[in-house]
């Protein structure tokens, strides 16, 4: 892959604040859930939520996920985004203060997250997705795709880095 590509999907990661987390419960229904997020190191992403949502249900059956990170806000015609397959799961105790770090790197600190608000006592968990691969959208008309339309590229575990 290019250079360009592997700046691009962690440009929209950095970027974006919400991604899309794409979940199945155990008969295989989907569910689709915006999730504020936050990149943990190049390999991971991480939440908070709240066990009994339904995500974090279906999570609790099925760790494999999809996600969508891009800027709604864009004008048609210039989006970008990113996609991930992984596995996600509660975040181990010895992560969850790494977890609240990157969070709250992203928070206004009126609005940061505190170890108590993590079960037990509080009311959310701490979850992290480890990412098995990553895509991005490439736009039609790439110059060096040649592509008429948009497409999907996955990058590689050595563009990962």
């Amino acid at each position: 892959m290019n250079t360009g590509e592997r700046e691009r999907f962690a440009r929209v990661v950095a970027a974006n604040r919400y991604l899309v987390l794409g979940t199945t419960d155990a008969d295989g229904r989907p569910w689709l859930s915006p999730v504020f997020f936050a990149p943990l190191g190049d390999d991971r992403l991480c939440w908070v939520s709240s066990a009994d949502s339904r995500h974090s249900r279906n999570l609790a059956e099925r760790p494999e996920i999809a996600i969508t990170v891009f800027d709604s806000t864009v004008a048609v015609g210039h989006a970008e985004a990113a996609y991930v397959e992984a596995a996600a799961a509660p975040a181990p105790a010895a992560e969850t203060s790494a977890v609240l770090a990157a969070l709250n790197a992203r928070l206004p600190e009126d609005r940061s997250l505190a170890p108590d608000d993590l079960v037990p006592p509080g009311p959310l968990t701490a979850y992290i997705a480890r990412i098995d691969r990553r895509y991005v959208l490439v736009r039609g008309g790439d110059p060096e795709r040649g592509n008429v339309l948009d497409t999907t590229v996955e990058l590689g575990a050595e563009d990962a880095r």
